[in-house]
């Protein structure tokens, strides 16, 4: 029988394979690992980043149940339970502009977007007027972000008015009636020249019963009063004894509430801006540019508008979220002061505007 002669395959052969099965194996496994994958999903007007997390060794491939971090863009706001008068609150003392020395607000808090950077500046809003109309209010508390509310004492409405802002999660003031120079009535319960230090004490005392749970005062007309540095001295000792804050609307150049503060030690605020005293929206969108400016300069800005405002909340929840993409922070005076380091609070009495 002829012989078989084997035919072998060439020797470069298996090199060749075992080099191409390396290739694709290389390839599989930078296809295949797992590794930190972002992804961004629209919803709305919101814009949520989740992140899905895993361990620096043998991460798990992503799946849907997979451990996320979540933030979202222009966030609603989430109520949270109502602070209370306390003298330990880093009150601003007299003259002094809010200046920042730290970051406003905590990165968690409401009107924090991802703009709102360490160091940016703060909007407080303050509505006044609260107290005779509930259905006007309610505009207000439906805004999501942090609000403070002056409420008129001793009206049909005011306790009602006050536990409505305080449920809502927003911050909760007394806006105290005081005479004006022009005689226009200030409504009820209301300071007046020529009282004494008892009958004001007893009227802001009486006042205070009617909307409980507040953290500050300010006053509703009182350019007369507000000159009245006697007065005036009765008031803010009384604020200091509660713990409460002292806001000046700054109805009259000639306030006297600074020289006060000061003579006390007492901080307190003053109002940059009327959001509304031409309360179209185009004059409110112009006023907060002002406000804008302040805060960007001395790192916050009190603005004060109405309840009785009608375009006012409609053009505030319409601007929201273009300012927290500027970066800047919602918040009230409570929260601002809470979240101030101000190691220098019996150093700076002689600091000013």
């Amino acid at each position: 029988m002829p012989s078989v002669k084997k035919i072998r395959p060439p020797k470069t052969v298996f090199p060749a394979v075992l080099a191409t099965f390396s290739i694709l194996l290389s390839i599989a496994i930078i296809v295949f690992s797992p590794s930190e994958a972002k992804k961004t999903a629209v919803t709305g007007s919101s814009t949520t980043i989740v992140r899905t997390s895993g361990s620096a060794e043998g991460r798990e491939a992503e799946t849907n149940s997979a451990p996320t971090e979540t933030r979202t863009l222009f966030p609603e706001y989430s109520p949270e339970a109502p602070s209370t008068g306390s003298a330990g609150l880093a009150l601003r003392k007299s003259g002094a502009r809010p200046g920042v020395r730290g970051t406003p607000l905590g990165a968690a808090l409401p009107g924090n977007g991802p703009g709102a950077q360490e160091g940016k500046a703060s909007l407080i809003i303050v509505i006044d007027d609260a107290g005779y109309s509930l259905e006007q209010l309610q505009a207000f508390l439906d805004l999501p972000f942090p609000l403070t509310i002056a409420v008129l004492p001793s009206l049909p409405h005011s306790s009602e008015t006050a536990a409505r802002v305080l449920a809502a999660g927003k911050e909760l003031i007394m806006h105290q009636p005081m005479q004006a120079r022009d005689g226009q009535d200030p409504g009820p319960r209301a300071l007046r020249l020529g009282m004494s230090a008892g009958e004001v004490e007893r009227i802001l005392e009486e006042n205070m019963a009617t909307v409980p749970g507040i953290v500050g005062m300010n006053n509703h007309m009182g350019s007369a009063v507000s000159e009245d540095a006697a007065i005036m001295t009765t008031v803010m000792e009384l604020a200091k004894r509660k713990g409460i804050y002292y806001l000046d609307s700054l109805t009259t150049s000639g306030s006297a509430t600074r020289e006060v503060a000061r003579r006390i030690n007492l901080r307190h605020w003053e109002r940059d801006v009327f959001l509304d005293n031409t309360p179209d929206r185009a004059s409110i969108i112009h006023a907060m540019d002002e406000g804008k400016k302040i805060a960007s300069s001395n790192g916050a800005a009190v603005m004060i508008g109405h309840v009785w405002s009608a375009d006012l909340a409609r053009t505030l929840m319409e601007i929201y979220p273009g300012l927290v993409e500027e970066g800047y922070s919602l918040s009230s005076i409570a929260r601002f002061m809470m979240n101030q380091s101000d190691p220098e609070f019996e150093d700076d009495a002689g600091s000013g505007d």
